[in-house]
């Protein structure tokens, strides 16, 4: 059953913590799935979350932890001393997880932290999880994996295998290497299990598996993971030995925030911002891009500008002014997505420029005769002006066209020189279409009349 967290709910949960009744957190609160008890947290004080925080036990509240709100959590942990982080939420955590957590401390916190760790061997793997570039499938990968030898036999194996289970919540996969740790496949648990005890497992395991290094960017993880229907990816390291794992659901993370990337770069903000960030904060972000606007409108005055005579002679050519921009604009918008919406999830395939440039302009081409001849049409039914409708309908054909190879051309220039192509769409198309877009028209009507 879904949990839908109410303003009654919320009242009556703030009330309970106030007069500490335990039994309405029990009942209504501690067996929720721990996402929906980190939306109840969001909603509450730090000092209200540190007192729901007391009636879960340790795992629950590691679980809790790392469902919180980024912002939510630097609060949280911020109340609490690094022996407190340490014994009570880092201790739970899978080794990806604490990582992730220990991550956002401050640096000198960070080691705080680290130092109250009881299990040497989990400090170890957060240490070497933090020395990893943020964005890179080493910063994703968790420790707690299955591994056997090729040459154990299937008893061993076995015996192996369920020392390793009481450390791991979940196992998605049993990988074999040699005795040097290279990753060499895979192990079927249902052909182990009708094995005899006393065969290797060099005879059964399954030699074709699919891995990544752990320097490879946290995109490409996402794509052979979305390309192969994986749940679990094997990390390796130069050598090709085995280090670690990824799973699923931190590669939904990652398209999560990639897309929440772009769709703020396609809408002209260049940080990664929220609703509850600073004032300041938030103008920064969306400033640069306004002030590119702003730029644009100039020239695009400046555009009019140069054929000020033109409009005192024909000022009915004024009237289609917003016209042509908007549509410009719109194309130019249209085809960058796509475009960008291909790169990102690497469906474009191995064609070059100038073969998406002849596919862009046959669709601009008929886009641009089909909007052409409507605003023809409707010219000649309610404009007296022969020069003007023609002006409109041939400017719209080249605007429509144009936008269409620039929304195009900019994003695969951008992503060949190792730029974000998301740069390409929103505003920036936007603002040079209109400019482009008010010269090809003016520079129409200039040869029409």
């Amino acid at each position: 059953m879904n949990f839908e967290l109410t303003k009654g709910f919320l009242a009556s949960l703030r009330t309970a913590i106030e007069k500490n009744d335990e039994k309405f957190v029990l009942e209504n609160i501690v067996d929720l799935h721990p996402a929906d008890i980190a939306e109840v947290l969001d909603e509450l004080t730090t000092e209200e979350g540190k007192q729901l925080f007391q009636q879960f036990n340790e795992e629950k509240a590691a679980d809790v932890l790392v469902e919180l709100e980024e912002d939510v959590r630097e609060k949280f942990l911020a109340s609490l001393s690094s022996k407190e982080i340490a014994e009570q939420f880092i201790d739970n955590l899978e080794s990806d997880d604490a990582a992730d957590v220990i991550g956002e401390l401050p640096e000198e916190l960070k080691e705080e932290v680290i130092s109250h760790l009881e299990d040497v061997d989990q400090a170890s793997d957060i240490v070497d999880l933090l020395n990893y570039e943020e964005g890179t499938a080493g910063a994703l990968m968790g420790k707690e994996m299955i591994a056997v030898k090729e040459n154990w036999t299937i008893m061993r194996c076995t015996k192996e295998m369920r020392k390793q289970a009481e450390e791991i919540d979940f196992v998605y996969t049993v990988y074999v290497v040699t005795d040097k740790e290279k990753l060499i496949g895979t192990l079927s648990l249902k052909r182990m299990l009708l094995t005899p005890a006393k065969s290797k497992i060099t005879d059964i395991y399954n030699s074709e598996v699919i891995s990544i290094r752990a320097t490879a960017k946290d995109e490409e993880v996402a794509q052979i993971m979305q390309k192969y229907d994986l749940i679990a990816l094997p990390v390796i390291d130069e050598l090709g030995r085995l280090i670690g794992r990824i799973t699923i659901d931190d590669v939904v993370d990652v398209i999560q925030e990639e897309s929440e990337k772009d769709y703020q770069m396609a809408s002209g903000i260049t940080e990664d911002v929220e609703s509850s960030d600073k004032v300041w904060v938030l103008t920064r972000a969306r400033l640069p891009w306004l002030l590119i606007g702003l730029l644009g409108g100039v020239f695009g005055a400046q555009v009019i500008s140069l054929y000020e005579t033109d409009l005192g002679i024909h000022p009915e050519m004024a009237f289609f002014i917003p016209l042509i921009a908007a549509m410009g604009g719109n194309v130019g918008v249209q085809s960058s997505a796509i475009i960008v919406q291909g790169l990102a999830n690497n469906s474009l395939g191995f064609a070059g420029i100038l073969t998406r440039l002849y596919k862009e302009f046959l669709v601009g081409l008929l886009n641009g005769l089909i909007c052409s001849a409507l605003i023809l049409m409707y010219n000649m039914v309610f404009c007296d002006s022969m020069e003007l409708s023609y002006t409109v309908s041939l400017a719209l054909l080249a605007v429509i066209i144009f936008a269409a190879l620039f929304g195009t051309f900019i994003p695969l220039i951008l992503d060949k020189y190792k730029v974000d192509p998301a740069l390409a769409t929103g505003p920036f198309i936007t603002t040079m279409n209109d400019i482009l877009g008010l010269f090809i028209y003016f520079y129409i009507g200039s040869l029409m009349y």
